[in-house]
């Protein structure tokens, strides 16, 4: 009996250590980086809320300022240390695609990604963006370009507000109307417009007119034809039409909020920059949003890109970190994990009518939904930062160039300088 007891109290601890060695091998730490601390909060309740769902998994969430996340998570690639699961840019999809740090994610987007619940042409993008015909990322948000717009102006003008059918007459007609000298000491007051060499502020004006930078099989900077009528289009409104003030008049502001302050009537950027407009113009006045005008070689597309999710290749757990990049791109979003410019890839958060913010400036912000399922075109590359000037290539990038030709130096001058520059840089990146 004793024997038998013995036996049994043996067999009874080694299946609670066997037992018990399996429940914690079972157990799976996830580990995901971001770069918007701002969002810790609500990202902690998505993980929460995703563990309650996947019992003896953990995620372990790093947030870190963008400054910041780019530095230490090119530091971990390098030592084959990513996380398993982070934030992807389009600015370096390609780049991270093609030096093997991200799993194909092909084979899971294609079973398990329902097109109706996901913009899918967003997908599409970041399989473009990558320079591949695999998925690399899953999309879980969008900025796109439109055309700010201030209404009170418009009305004083007696003119109609901007439109999806806006072309480039119709646009510079009202830019010309709208730019005053409104206490007649011969300087402008308001201006039509206000632009400088940034991406968002050109590239949507040049594939709108079925333009491109970069030969895409030469991988040289090479813009066609509509390309450039476009940048010369642009170069017209300040130095032919002055409808647009030269940049540098207005260097002792922030760029972005020259139109909420109202020294210009209309304003060409990110979607992004609804909530700056929001806290700068308060109820000073009424403003809206339209698309960008297309030009004589119309092209129904739209600038923009995604911020994706992608998993590392190096992960031990791709089934779980998967199910992970799945919900944190679409079930476990709330729309408080947004700002109010950025369009949720996932369509039942985006068509909800809690996206509209109805009773908030701009009152059409459902345009962004129809241009969130049109074809997004973008001009990422490797080095992209270097030759489209930033990083310490302000003056020699394309940015710079634009600037100088808009701050009045001659375009036959400084246009072949840029080019060349950004064709030394695109020749480091692609041999």
């Amino acid at each position: 009996m004793k024997r038998s007891i013995g036996l049994f109290l043996v067999v009874l601890l080694f299946s609670v250590f066997v037992l018990g060695s399996i429940a914690i091998a079972k157990d799976v730490v996830l580990k995901y980086w971001m770069w918007d601390p701002q969002l810790t909060d609500e990202v902690n309740k998505l993980i929460a809320k995703f563990e309650s769902q996947n019992p003896g998994v953990k995620v372990e969430l790093t947030a870190m300022a963008p400054k910041d996340y780019w530095t230490k998570i090119r530091i971990a690639a390098s030592t084959k240390k990513l996380p398993d699961v982070f934030n992807m840019s389009s600015g370096y999809l390609e780049e991270w695609a093609q030096k093997g740090f991200l799993k194909d994610l092909t084979d899971y987007v294609n079973k398990d990604i329902d097109p109706e619940k996901y913009f899918i042409n967003l997908f599409d993008a970041g399989k473009a963006i990558s320079g591949t015909d695999k998925y690399y990322a899953v999309p879980f948000a969008l900025v796109t370009t439109v055309l700010y717009f201030n209404k009170d102006m418009f009305d004083e003008a007696g003119l109609s507000y901007p439109n999806s059918n806006w072309t480039w007459d119709d646009f510079l007609k009202a830019a010309k109307a709208l730019t005053k000298d409104k206490d007649g000491d011969g300087k402008i007051d308001q201006w039509g417009y206000y632009f400088y060499g940034r991406y968002a502020n050109v590239e949507p004006w040049i594939y709108r007119n079925s333009g491109y930078l970069i030969n895409r099989k030469k991988m040289r900077f090479e813009p066609n034809d509509n390309a450039m009528e476009a940048i010369k289009f642009l170069i017209s409104l300040v130095k032919e039409h002055k409808v647009a003030p030269m940049p540098k008049l207005m260097s002792g502001m922030k760029a972005k909020d020259v139109f909420p302050r109202g020294l210009t009537a209309m304003w060409i950027d990110g979607s992004w920059n609804i909530r700056n407009n929001r806290k700068v113009i308060g109820n000073k006045f009424r403003w809206g949003i339209a698309e960008v005008p297309m030009g004589p070689h119309k092209a129904d597309v739209e600038f923009g890109w995604p911020d994706f999710i992608s998993m590392s290749k190096y992960t031990k757990h791709t089934d779980i970190a998967w199910k992970f990049i799945k919900f944190a791109s679409g079930e476990g979003l709330s729309l408080d994990m947004y700002m109010a410019g950025k369009i949720p890839s996932y369509k039942p958060l985006a068509l909800s009518e809690a996206f509209l913010e109805k009773g908030k400036q701009p009152a059409e912000k459902g345009l962004l939904i129809k241009m969130a399922a049109k074809e997004m075109k973008n001009s990422f590359t490797k080095g992209w930062g270097e030759w489209r000037g930033y990083g310490g290539a302000e003056k020699m990038g394309l940015n710079g160039a634009l600037d100088s030709i808009l701050n009045g130096e001659s375009f036959d001058k400084v246009w072949p300088s840029a080019v060349k520059y950004i064709n030394k840089v695109l020749a480091r990146y692609y041999k």
